[in-house]
């Protein structure tokens, strides 16, 4: 994987990993290059609804979903929204994974989705890795990775991600010892 481009996919911290802000995590990674990596958190939902999130809520739309999650999506640029979906965007809006999932940062698609009834998830703020850092920290020891997969992301409860991303991969958190790809 090192100096090529990786396809979209779930990252999931380590069990040993114990950084603050990515301890028992799940990213989805839409974009990894040499140029580096961005996604977001999928499994720490926060206590917020979508209209105390967004600067210009359509009441109308917001109270026929008032289930829609809002997530920490990573440390960087905390006050922007990402929203990840099962639901349909043009390739101008986002991006399009090919695991039946969608990433779009316009407020103008995700009133769309709504509309539509598709799953979204609000995710505040993003994982961000400059050219390099992400393929290290793999060789270190501290991501593992798994298909994309809606199910772990819309149909398997947030405190539940780490586990069953882990499960995908035949580990459970007791099972796994990372170690440095080079010892």
């Amino acid at each position: 994987m090192y100096g090529e481009a990786m396809q979209p996919t779930l990252l999931i911290a380590s069990p040993q990993m114990r950084d603050p802000f990515f301890e028992k995590t799940v990213v989805l990674v839409w974009h990894h290059d040499e140029e580096g990596a961005v996604g977001v958190v999928v499994n720490k939902h926060l206590h917020h609804s979508l209209g105390d999130v967004l600067d210009q809520p359509e009441e109308d739309v917001l109270s026929k979903r008032p289930d829609v999650p809002v997530a920490w999506g990573g440390p960087m640029e905390s006050g922007s929204g990402t929203v990840v979906t099962a639901g349909v965007i043009a390739e101008d809006e986002g991006w399009v994974l090919p695991s039946g999932l969608a990433v779009t940062r316009s407020q103008d698609a995700l009133y769309r989705l709504l509309r539509e009834g598709a799953p979204v998830m609000l995710c505040l703020g993003y994982a961000g890795w400059g050219p390099g850092q992400l393929d290290r920290e793999i060789e270190l020891g501290g991501w593992l990775w798994t298909d994309c997969d809606q199910r772990i992301v819309f149909e398997t409860p947030p405190s539940e991600r780490y586990e069953k991303a882990l499960a995908s991969l035949g580990l459970t958190p007791n099972t796994v010892w990372m170690t440095p790809v080079n010892e």
